[in-house]
């Protein structure tokens, strides 16, 4: 299956990054290589393009897609999470880099690609795996966590207020015979919500999905250090844009970005700061760039997208 890829706010991260014909610029999430494409394009032959995705199957895409457009600049694919940033810069003998974009949302591909299980209106095997190596899978989290845990894992990560009583539907369901799949776990999803709640908002199934994909690869576990080594591989000037779609990674972003142009923690009554601490960036927009009217016209899957961007000092 085609790796389709429509790269959410282009325009606005090709601008921001401000791209230098031999600079260095690294991709964290390449997916369809739809930013990264744009990027290489505007590299020259001293430029450097590095990707990094933990899914096998973007990297070759990637692979395929960089290497039909002949440019000059080089490129380096790495399959593994972008919160190897540091290492995989050390690596390759990288010691700078002038811009770094991360986009967190779930490629179409992956979403589209049935068997990977990620949507809740396609029937696949319970899966979710964004790096197909992982052992833990959505399958089994609802199989073998306990109740508090999986209700735990639905309440925080996907803010869904049937928590409870969706874990206490799963642990009945599952005692019965094992959930396989996501149409079954769709099904006890809407059994475990009341009618008139379903009638409101989005799919009744879309929050536990979403909690359960960001359990199975740990995906705001490994945010924060990621942002925090990527800005330490930035050269001064260097500009770090990172796309969110949900509340639970924007808040990290905004929180982290946040601690790195205003660093101080001194009590508000203080009149001189007195902790020490350097602020290493500057805002380059102070709120998140929205996608435009016309993007959200033409990929709906871009409505709840947000672009946050700092530049190193």
């Amino acid at each position: 299956m085609e790796f389709k890829h429509r790269p959410v706010l282009l325009n606005e991260c090709i601008e921001h990054l401000n791209i230098k014909p031999d600079g260095v610029y690294v991709d964290g999430t390449i997916g369809g290589a739809g930013h990264s494409v744009e990027i290489y394009k505007r590299l020259g032959k001293d430029g450097c393009l590095i990707g990094i995705d933990q899914d096998s199957f973007a990297i070759k895409t990637s692979e395929k897609r960089l290497s039909e457009i002949k440019g000059q600049a080089r490129y380096i694919l790495v399959n593994k999470n972008f919160s190897h940033i540091k290492d995989i810069c050390e690596q390759n003998g990288i010691d700078g880099v002038d811009g770094i974009l991360l986009d967190l949302g779930v490629s179409s591909h992956q979403l589209d690609e049935a068997e990977r299980g990620f949507s809740y209106q396609k029937d696949a095997p319970l899966d979710m795996r964004m790096d197909r190596s992982l052992k833990v899978t959505a399958e089994t989290i609802v199989n073998e966590y306990s109740e508090e845990e999986i209700k735990n894992i639905i309440k925080n990560y996907g803010e869904e207020k049937w928590a409870a009583r969706i874990a206490s539907f799963i642990v009945r369901a599952r005692n019965k015979a094992r959930i396989r799949t996501t149409t079954e776990l769709v099904d006890i999803i809407k059994a475990a919500i009341p009618s008139a709640a379903r009638r409101e908002g989005p799919h009744p199934a879309k929050r536990t999905f979403q909690a359960l994909r960001i359990a199975v690869n740990n995906e705001l576990g490994v945010l924060g250090q990621a942002l925090r080594d990527g800005v330490s591989v930035l050269k001064s000037g260097g500009v770090f844009c990172v796309i969110t779609f949900h509340s639970l990674e924007d808040r990290i972003v905004k929180h982290e970005f946040q601690k790195m142009v205003n660093p101080c923690t001194c009590p508000g009554d203080f009149p001189v700061c007195v902790c020490g601490a350097k602020q290493i960036a500057e805002h380059v927009t102070r709120k998140p760039i929205l996608p435009s009217e016309q993007e959200l016209a033409e990929n709906p899957r871009s409505r709840s997208a947000k672009l946050r961007i700092i530049r190193k000092l």
